[in-house]
């Protein structure tokens, strides 16, 4: 099995969940893209009934599909499973038994959902304009209070534990810089950044750099100019695409991988050979 010095990705999401096609089309394109490893992570099975979420009743067909491309293509690029996990409150979140009793090789633990005053469940991984529907709707206008929500799910999730990376950290700023431009250098802003990274440090998690993104609009989360908080704390880092289409699986990973060896970092952690390692950035 031969491949390009990092070219690994832990987060895509497939047909079994809101991905475009099936797993194997994935595992193909890796491995025309170079690939040495590639990971499925769909998201997770919530306490109810969403378009974008494998369903509880599909996990055993999920992991018999993964347990078959595994060996078909044994020899042409380590496969991995997991989940993409959401913290929706205390009795669904990555650390539940249901999700640590699953053979999973990893655990993505992300935050796409709120609470609203009024007990609504609110969905923040949305396009800019429904965003701040969502915000007037919801939040009586108030984008401190969305952004004070989700950044509470956050910090409860790393309490909670149960999972190895963090998934898209901080993605709400996108959408809350097109509500108020220059909020995410606010202080009060900073302060709830600065004590979130604090915290994974903490807890010892993997903090996803996700370049999802970047062929659209060239973010990433977190944003560049957090990652001062990544460099403060040392903290172990994993590039990921987060990728829905097959030819998407490369996208945006060399210019992450570049402007995270321009910064100063020097390694990127890989699951290879079953153990998450330090690799130097070629």
């Amino acid at each position: 099995m031969t491949g390009m010095t990092n070219a690994t990705n832990y987060h895509s999401h497939c047909s079994f969940c809101d991905g475009n096609a099936p797993m194997e089309e994935f595992v193909k394109a890796a491995i025309e893209a170079g690939f040495i490893a590639y990971g499925f992570s769909s998201h997770a099975p919530l306490p109810f009934s969403a378009r974008w979420t494998l369903a509880r009743e599909e996990m055993p067909a999920y992991l018999a599909e993964f347990e078959r491309l595994k060996r078909e293509y044994e020899g042409k690029i380590e496969l991995y499973v997991g989940l993409e996990i959401d913290y929706l409150n205390e009795a669904s979140n990555p650390a539940s038994v249901y999700f640590q009793q699953l053979p999973l090789d990893f655990r993505i633990g992300s935050v796409h959902l709120v609470y609203a005053p009024d007990g609504e469940i609110v969905d923040t991984d949305t396009g800019a304009e429904n965003f701040k529907r969502l915000v007037d709707a919801n939040f009586h206008g108030d984008l401190k209070a969305l952004v004070g929500a989700y950044f509470e799910a956050s910090m409860r999730m790393l309490e909670k534990g149960g999972f190895d990376i963090i998934g898209h950290t901080n993605k709400v700023w996108y959408n809350a810089e097109q509500c108020e431009t220059g909020v995410t250098d606010s202080a009060w802003y900073q302060a709830k950044l600065a004590d979130l990274f604090a915290l994974i440090a903490e807890t010892g998690a993997m903090v996803e750099i996700n370049t999802k993104y970047f062929h659209r609009n060239g973010s990433f989360f977190p944003n560049v100019k957090d990652w001062k908080y990544i460099k403060r704390w040392n903290l172990p880092i994993v590039v990921n695409s987060d990728v829905h289409f097959p030819e998407l699986v490369n996208a945006g990973r060399s210019e992450a991988l570049k402007l995270l060896k321009e910064a100063g970092f020097r390694t990127v952690r890989q699951l290879m050979g079953g153990k998450w390692q330090e690799v130097e950035i070629g």
